[in-house]
């Protein structure tokens, strides 16, 4: 069963880009103390994830932070390399891109999807949560499209 309101996200070791090169990052330090925006996306530079997922949250960035988030974290099933250049792409300095890479995070929380069929393995649903301290408040998975997983849907959340 996926993760859900309530639960307290599985601590896993990432990897998000530093000025060295990547960088180890477990989830419990992460979302540690803050209020956090977590969004899943596929794939980075993929159609949908590039053209409007990850640049919602980029302009929506200071509205966010206004009602009350610390942190804004886009993860996918992608290398810390492929994170940080769509992340410079997309002038998301202000979202933390965190790299999957084995798909551990996806799937500890249970939501992954199978796009093997496409060449693309398995991969993490698009879906968007509030994490307060770690533990989830609220949980949106988008099947298609992105009407639930929107920055203007968490937004209207807060």
């Amino acid at each position: 069963m996926p993760i859900q309101p309530g639960d307290t996200l599985p601590d896993i070791e990432l990897q998000v880009m530093g000025d060295k090169g990547p960088e180890k990052v477990r989830t419990s330090e992460l979302f540690a103390g803050k209020k956090a925006v977590l969004f899943a996306v596929p794939g980075a530079f993929t159609p949908t994830c590039s053209a409007a997922h990850l640049p919602g949250f980029v302009v929506n960035a200071d509205k966010l932070r206004a009602k009350g988030v610390d942190s804004i974290v886009c993860t996918s099933v992608n290398d810390a390399f492929v994170m940080d250049a769509w992340g410079k792409a997309h002038n998301a300095d202000e979202i933390v891109m965190l790299a999957d890479g084995l798909a551990e995070f996806a799937k500890a929380l249970d939501l992954t999807q199978d796009r093997t069929a496409n060449g693309m393995g398995i991969r993490s649903q698009r879906y968007a949560m509030i994490v307060n301290d770690g533990k989830v408040e609220l949980l949106h998975v988008d099947p298609q499209g992105l009407d639930l997983t929107s920055a203007e849907t968490i937004l209207e959340s807060l």
